[in-house]
């Protein structure tokens, strides 16, 4: 449902699903979504694996049709003509003709488009030229990411749908992606970003939408998400060590629980006596603490606490879980 306070301004979403429910057989991939992505924000859609992300992304972009429920862009019924024309989609595999070339392909789909000179731009800023003359099927997965990227990005459209864009990529190749969806926000494209890098989501994002088991779970402004954070003391130690005696000594506010093997983390009321504590339970069981470090809770802990443990109550579209 879109919040009271969306129905009074009047909130025109670029993308918006109400209510969807896609079927393959027997499997139910989403099973009631309602979601909708601001205009002019960088919105990353987060979820594991076969949480439906991808299947939303079909279904905004007129590539999958739901078994109900209903789906718009700028308003438009998705896969509309009109919705089409304002659109570009990289998908996460698949869309480019196997014997295609790199630049030339770029070209070709910014001709059709209308927009032929936006085709020297992206060439330019995702560093296609290097391909050379090299067949999409015999580039590597890099560069075939970067190819399908500046496909979508040609024709000036005014969403684009990016579906884990930097997976498979080097460093040098992954900051050029970031860059270049940094760029289309501050010029005022609406991009959502399917990623399953929670790193790539926190630096990039203004609005963050988990979707786990077919539905959505969490739709925030990152900013808001991270206000929520709290303060935490992170340290690196043996797997499983036993944290009865390490509980006891913190004060009654704070909890000690190993998140991860080897990873441990005290959540609640830090304070340097807590420090303190943490380091002289260390010095009397023979542990050394590594990377000891103090900080808030990140978008990692939300989706985790999201996904990890379980069904969470649906969010409204703008509300929280």
């Amino acid at each position: 449902m879109v919040s009271d306070e969306q129905a009074h301004t009047g909130q025109i979403w670029a993308a918006r699903a109400d209510d969807l429910v896609v079927n393959y057989g027997k499997t139910r991939a989403l099973r009631g979504l309602t979601m909708g992505v601001r205009p002019g924000a960088l919105t990353t859609l987060l979820g594991p694996n076969g949480a439906g992300k991808s299947t939303t992304l079909g279904v905004l972009a007129g590539l999958v049709r739901p078994d109900s429920g209903s789906a718009t862009i700028f308003e438009a019924p998705a896969g509309s003509l009109s919705a089409r024309q304002r659109l570009g989609v990289m998908l996460q595999e698949g869309g480019i003709p196997t014997g295609a070339r790199g630049p030339s392909i770029v070209r070709h789909i910014a001709g059709l488009r209308g927009a032929a000179q936006s085709a020297e731009y992206w060439i330019d800023q995702l560093d296609l030229n290097s391909i050379g003359r090299t067949t999409f099927r015999r580039m590597s997965g890099g560069q075939k990411k970067r190819v399908a990227l500046a496909c979508a990005l040609v024709g000036h459209p005014d969403l684009v749908f990016v579906d884990e864009p930097t997976a498979g990529l080097d460093p040098p190749g992954r900051l050029m992606v970031w860059e270049a969806l940094d760029a289309l926000r501050r010029q005022g494209v609406t991009v959502v970003l399917c990623t399953h890098d929670l790193e790539e989501a926190e630096r990039l994002a203004d609005d963050v939408i988990i979707i786990h088991e077919g539905v959505c779970r969490l739709q925030e402004p990152l900013t808001q998400v991270l206000a929520q954070a709290r303060e935490s003391v992170d340290f690196d130690a043996p797997l499983h060590l036993d944290l009865t005696g390490l509980q006891s000594a913190l004060s009654a506010t704070a909890n000690v629980e190993e998140r991860s093997p080897g990873r441990y983390r005290i959540v609640g009321d830090v304070s340097p006596q807590t420090l303190a504590t943490v380091t002289a339970w260390c010095s009397q069981h023979g542990v050394m603490a590594r990377g000891l470090r103090v900080g808030g809770t990140r978008l990692e802990d939300r989706y985790w606490d999201i996904t990890g443990d379980g069904p969470s109550t649906p969010a409204s579209v703008g509300g929280t879980p």
